[in-house]
């Protein structure tokens, strides 16, 4: 372990000052102490994880931060949300679940959060704070400013790959943001020397990044080594990693029996408690006892004050149930599919780049990001050029998909438009929490707090031989995602006027492509067309069925249709075009008409998009049907990668037309 400077104490000299010093540890202190009790008391619902015992590293890294200065945290993050000036008494209401908490009652003690004063969240998931850090400095370097993110985390999380992702891209980009280890000696039920591996100093050598110790019980050296930190970051000076070693008193969580601690050690760091060491440190510099206990009486006071507050608070109304999932619609211009092209028909690709560059040239605050997105222009090229016409707003990322996610999600929280890739749908599975726990729930974690207005773009597709890893058509998993919007366009025009609604939205949405049809051509889009998220089209009219579809399996239903229409058969054809929310109501008028329903996707049949649709028409217009409600996707098994096989797999011509031909003679 690296062995810390002396501080520099001339930082805090003047009395005033290092009693101020003094309460913020008090305050934090007596705030766990409170919740501590109201926990036990059962006043504090669901889950409390405390640091009793490290109040100075959240004091000391905080205490040279601006309110616009932005910090994320863990699930242990009172102290580093007090330190950071959020209100004592929404706090406490938060926790006792009250709606006049900081996110009316609906984090808790995991996620609490304050975007007025820079507090992007604690955090539930280990480690999953460090990529939203990056993302929120993201924002800051590419607006220019000398702001800077200090990402709180453990020292369990450095094994996550979160961690590591976070720290390369943060290098990479040379980004204003501070790693800062609060390294307490245990990593949930686990002591640091349970897993032994290599020093964060090690491995800030690997990484190329500065590394910073502080005695993390020691409130100066906290704040010396932080000044020192955040002067070299707000300088341009790219990210730093510092840690700082502490103690933690309590279990990982309230009740925790902690048989993993030995009395000597808690003993041991008991001496060095960091209230005691401030507290002596004030003595000997001349400091009263009188006026070391009216700091401590206040300290006690607002508290006690605090409490009272969240106690008589209300909880919330239950007609609030559902708020902040979404945001509130985006007004935008209904326009319909072009009849005629405006121009040359033109490939989906080029209607996807089109869209992008039109959103770069209209929004300062847009930006794309991903893997091989700029000087290579993405896998497919659809991108190229971007990356010469807007310098700095076209970022290549090394291949760390949680920490695009994380970009994405805290420079969207930011206020910035996010673009970010996942080139193929299929990985999604390495950076799912991210979407998952992140970015579909922050606005509701934090009370209507945290917009993450971002969009994902991505693409699948089957039928080319891609095997089992680069060929799923995995929508149904993120439209079962609330707080997540999913879109597959079709056509050029859709593509292009979705990917703008998109991106213009107030929530995280999924652009699904299907990279077989890119290089299918359609009408034009006029510039700034655009199309409302959530409402599906009858681009065929029929009467005696209904298919409904999405992305290419809409031209498989189109070209059905046309041949049937020579047997007097009249198919009529929707395009979901958005999977979440899901448009069931034009399909219902539609089988108003038809009495008859088939769902064709792409995806496997089982638990999917058809299932869903099925059980809903069923539920709300079953007197409506004349035949069973059927549907047909790729079957129940991972994609082949013989041909003839994959073939088989997929849903085809053949195996709609016998299904629309039995749905109409039942």
């Amino acid at each position: 372990m690296t062995v810390a400077t002396e501080p520099d104490h001339s930082l805090v000299a003047d009395r005033p000052n290092r009693l101020d010093l003094y309460l913020a540890l008090l305050r934090i202190r007596a705030f766990e102490n409170a919740a501590s009790k109201l926990y036990r008391e059962s006043e504090i619902p669901g889950f409390v994880h405390l640091s009793v015992g490290q109040e100075a590293v959240a004091v000391g890294a905080c205490w040279g931060l601006r309110d616009d200065d932005i910090i994320t945290s863990n699930h242990r993050g009172h102290g580093h949300v007090l330190a950071k000036g959020a209100d004592m008494k929404a706090m406490f209401a938060e926790l006792m679940a009250k709606d006049t908490g900081t996110c009316r009652g609906r984090g808790g003690s995991m996620h609490i959060a304050d975007l007025t004063r820079g507090v992007y969240g604690a955090n539930g998931i280990v480690g999953a704070g460090l990529p939203i850090a990056v993302g929120a400095a993201t924002a800051i370097k590419l607006r220019r400013t000398d702001n800077v993110v200090f990402a709180f985390f453990g020292d369990g999380a450095a094994a996550q790959g979160a961690f590591h992702e976070s720290i390369n891209l943060a290098v990479t980009l040379a980004l204003p943001v501070v790693f800062l280890c609060e390294n307490n000696h245990f990593a949930e039920f686990s002591t640091s020397e349970t897993f032994p591996t290599v020093s964060l100093e090690q491995r800030a050598k690997g990484y190329g990044v500065p590394y910073l110790y502080a005695d993390g019980n020691d409130v100066d050296s906290v704040l010396a080594v932080a000044e020192q930190a955040t002067a070299r970051v707000r300088a341009g000076g790219g990210p730093v990693l510092m840690e700082a070693e502490t103690y933690r008193v309590h279990g990982h969580y309230e009740g925790d029996p902690q048989r993993y601690r030995s009395a000597s050690e808690f003993e041991t760091w008991q001496k060095r408690d960091p209230i005691l060491l401030l507290r002596e440190r004030l003595i000997s510099s001349g400091v009263s006892p009188d006026e070391i206990a009216a700091v401590e009486r206040a300290a006690e006071a607002e508290v006690d004050q605090a409490v009272g507050f969240a106690r008589t608070s209300p909880v919330p109304s239950e007609d609030s149930l559902r708020n902040y999932v979404y945001g509130d619609p985006v007004a935008v211009r209904i326009t319909s599919r072009p009849d005629e092209p405006a121009g040359e028909p033109i490939r989906m690709s080029r209607a996807i780049a089109k869209a992008l560059s039109h959103e770069l040239e209209d929004s300062p605050e847009t930006f794309l990001a991903g893997i091989d997105v700029g000087a290579g222009g993405n896998v497919f090229g659809i991108t190229r050029g971007l990356y010469e016409r807007f310098p700095g707003r076209v970022i290549d990322t090394p291949i760390s998909e949680t920490a695009l996610m994380g970009m994405g999600i805290g420079a969207a929280m930011s206020g910035m438009k996010p673009v970010v890739e996942l080139m193929y749908l299929d990985f999604m599975g390495v950076c799912f929490d991210q979407l998952l726990n992140q970015a579909a729930k922050m606005r509701f974690m934090t009370g209507g707090q945290g917009s993450v207005p971002m969009t994902v773009r991505t693409q699948f597709g089957a039928g080319r031989s891609s095997g089992s890893q680069h060929s799923q058509s995995l929508e149904a998993l993120f439209a079962h995602v609330p707080g997540l919007k999913v879109v597959m366009p079709s056509t050029p025009a859709d593509a292009y006027g979705l990917l703008r609604a998109a991106i213009a939205d107030a929530d995280p949405v999924i652009f699904i492509e299907n990279r077989l049809l890119y290089e299918t051509k359609g009408a034009a889009p006029p510039r700034g067309h655009l199309l409302p998220i959530g409402k599906a089209e009858v681009v065929r009219p029929g009467t005696d069925i209904t298919l409904v579809s999405m992305s290419r399996m809409v031209h498989r239903c189109l070209a059905v249709a046309a041949e049937l229409a020579a047997d007097g058969v009249a198919c009529e054809v929707i395009d979901l075009r958005t999977i979440s929310p899901l448009d069931h109501t034009t399909v219902l008028e539609s089988v108003a008409k038809t009495s008859r329903l088939l769902v064709v996707h792409e995806a496997v049949s089982d638990f999917g998009v058809g299932a869903e649709l099925a059980a809903r028409i069923a539920d709300e217009g079953f007197t409506l049907m004349d035949a069973p409600i059927r549907r047909i996707g790729a079957l129940p098994m991972p994609a082949p990668y013989a041909p003839n096989l994959e073939a088989l797999w997929l849903p085809d011509d053949a195996r709609i037309t016998a299904a629309v031909r039995e749905l109409v003679a039942y």
